[in-house]
């Protein structure tokens, strides 16, 4: 019996473990999430301010002005190269974490099989014990009646 209930701590212990593994897969998508959401809002503002720049061309602009114009949509790129770097590294610790469940459910499973398969291998010793002293007490009490039998 101890070694089932310890069987039983190890698929709660199994059970937490999982449960606190998709707890942090979800908080990692919400983080991927975010990310991806900053990266799209970059994009169209870069998409956006290009479009408004294009606009203007046939408009006479000074050098400064275009000067600062480039030198704007080169810091919005690296920015955007950034935060793709951000998604991407979201998207490898989604992809750890889901690994990381896969891994702690099959565990749990593998633990739940285990500790089904004792309790089960104890009902089993249990019903041959009692058939056990069912049978010895049916002898005994076989051995009794000839006995009396024996003594008439």
């Amino acid at each position: 019996m101890g070694s089932l209930n310890a069987f039983v701590v190890a698929v709660d212990l199994a059970a937490r473990q999982r449960d606190a593994a998709r707890q942090t897969l979800q908080n990692l998508q919400g983080a991927r999430q975010a990310a991806q959401a900053q990266l799209d809002q970059l994009s169209g503002y870069a998409a956006e301010t290009q479009q408004r720049w294009g606009m203007r061309e046939g408009a006479a602009v000074q050098p400064e002005v275009m000067h600062h114009h480039y030198q704007f949509m080169g810091r919005l790129d690296h920015a955007i190269g950034l935060q793709t770097q951000a998604v991407s590294g979201q998207d490898q610790r989604v992809l750890q974490a889901g690994q990381a469940l896969l891994q702690a459910e099959l565990r749990l499973a593998s633990l739940r099989k285990v500790l089904e398969r004792r309790r089960a291998e104890l009902v089993l010793l249990q019903q041959r014990r009692e058939q056990k002293n069912t049978d010895e007490r049916a002898a005994q009490r076989a051995a009794a009646r000839m006995q009396t039998l024996d003594q008439e």
